[in-house]
């Protein structure tokens, strides 16, 4: 079976030749002649023995045979492009960059950050605070971590990592605690609640969850951030809520109190990696994220 391949100089000013609908702009692009393009696509037409340009007023159409060698060479350069970006990302030189919310940044990957090196060496990790790393607004990030909700977004690959909890936190310092505790989720309904902005179904979303009606919630100071909120919780300056995993460590360490326990959401924990961008260090990555995230 003859599996003889053409020039790769003669697909390449194919290729350009075909996205930029002109001889001239694919010999700028590349850098050569009109004459050099012109003899490599004479090499494949007469290697198929048949044209794949023709003119068309000032300017050039592809014949239907050209239709089709384009949607193929324009994959395949496509795919080298992809798996060369890939090949430089995992070299020594090249950092991964995470994309994550100031929150998640602060509160949860920031105190993990020495297990992570010591346990994923080879990742030269470089973290991207975006609120939103998910919005197409930004700049591609090799992998985002959210807190985020299906449907996917279409342009992402996603790894589901963890289930959301979130409930009620306190400070032992909240000068109402004493009143509050052993007492079930009802009491809630005459305390100050700190609230996100940024997420303002948190609240009514855990009423909803625990049989206590939302409209009898009293709406405290109101913050832009999670890391904020939580931040006034540990002082004292009310009870908040949050996602089980962000407040852990200060459930352990005695700083907050989760009298009322969590509940789960709709919404998970996902590392997610742009569409037909394939990284091998992704795998790695969300293996750990998962054993982080393990209540166990």
């Amino acid at each position: 079976m003859h599996r003889e391949l053409p020039s790769l100089n003669a697909l390449r000013a194919f290729e350009a030749t075909a996205r930029l609908g002109s001889v001239s702009r694919a010999a700028a692009e590349l850098n050569v002649t009109h004459g050099a393009i012109s003899r490599q696509l004479r090499v494949l037409e007469e290697a198929l023995e048949q044209p794949l340009l023709v003119r068309q007023g000032r300017g050039i159409a592809l014949t239907a045979i050209g239709e089709q060698l384009r949607d193929r060479v324009t994959n395949a350069f496509e795919q080298l492009r992809d798996g060369w970006s890939e090949l430089r990302r995992q070299s020594d030189t090249s950092p991964f960059v995470l994309g994550c919310a100031s929150s998640l940044l602060a509160r949860w990957v920031i105190p993990r950050l020495d297990r992570l090196e010591r346990d994923l060496p080879t990742l030269r990790l470089h973290l991207s605070p975006e609120e939103d790393p998910l919005s197409p607004q930004h700049a591609q990030p090799d992998a985002a971590l959210a807190l985020a909700t299906p449907p996917w977004p279409s342009a992402w690959q996603v790894h589901v990592l963890a289930p959301e909890r979130i409930g009620p936190v306190v400070s032992p310092r909240y000068a109402g605690l004493a009143r509050l505790l052993d007492r079930d989720a009802s009491v809630l309904c005459g305390e100050a609640l700190l609230h996100t902005t940024s997420r303002p179904q948190a609240w009514p979303d855990w009423a909803q969850a625990n049989g206590v009606p939302a409209t009898s919630l009293r709406q405290g100071q109101g913050f832009t951030r999670l890391f904020y909120l939580l931040e006034a919780t540990v002082a004292g300056l009310g009870i908040g809520i949050a996602p089980e995993q962000l407040v852990r460590d200060d459930l352990r360490a005695g700083r907050l109190l989760a009298p009322w326990g969590f509940c789960q959401t709709s919404a998970s924990w996902i590392l997610a990696t742009p569409m037909r961008r394939s990284d091998s260090r992704i795998d790695a990555l969300a293996s750990w994220l998962r054993d982080e995230l393990d209540p166990s």
